[in-house]
């Protein structure tokens, strides 16, 4: 189940996934019993330029506690030629946008320009779906490791595997 923080003012269509609406430390979107591990950012253009303009010394905090998350993401729902082109307001110069997405990628913050708002919404629960099954997988392997040490114990004769040498 993904969650999605209360804070998204226009929350993505993630179907056929099934959402929560929670507080999420950092991100916008994430995996329910899985929050501290995967964390998307979703931005608009708008939020793109405001976060390089005037909320870059907040945007840079929420980038930093991003950092920590082993699985991260940050969605734009605009293609690289929306940057190039500055079709905004504001005095915000297009390469300081593309300038700061070439910085935050090299600073290791995979961003992924979709192009739009639908696919965005794709990229964010392919995203979510690839970090669970991952993980998933990763818990089905221990779980393995675990069955084939019980099985080991009961072979050497110990009904408890702490009684074991």
């Amino acid at each position: 189940m993904a969650v999605i923080d209360t804070r998204e003012q226009a929350p993505l269509n993630l179907a056929p996934l099934r959402t929560v609406r929670g507080t999420l430390e950092t991100g916008d979107y994430s995996i329910l019993g899985l929050e501290h591990i995967v964390a998307v950012e979703r931005k608009s253009l708008s939020d793109l330029v405001a976060c390089v303009g005037r909320e870059r010394e907040r945007f840079e905090r929420e980038l930093q506690r991003l950092l920590a998350y082993p699985v991260r993401a940050m969605v734009v729902e605009a293609f690289w030629a929306d940057l190039e082109g500055g079709a905004w307001r504001g005095e915000v110069r297009p390469a300081a946008v593309t300038g700061s997405v070439l910085s935050w990628i090299a600073a290791g913050i995979p961003v992924l320009l979709a192009g739009d708002r639908r696919r965005a919404a794709l990229a964010v629960r392919g995203i979510l779906w690839h970090a669970a099954r991952h993980r998933l997988r990763e818990l089905l392997a221990f779980a393995n490791t675990l069955r084939t040490e019980e099985d080991d114990a009961t072979q050497l004769g110990c009904p408890d595997r702490s009684a074991c040498p």
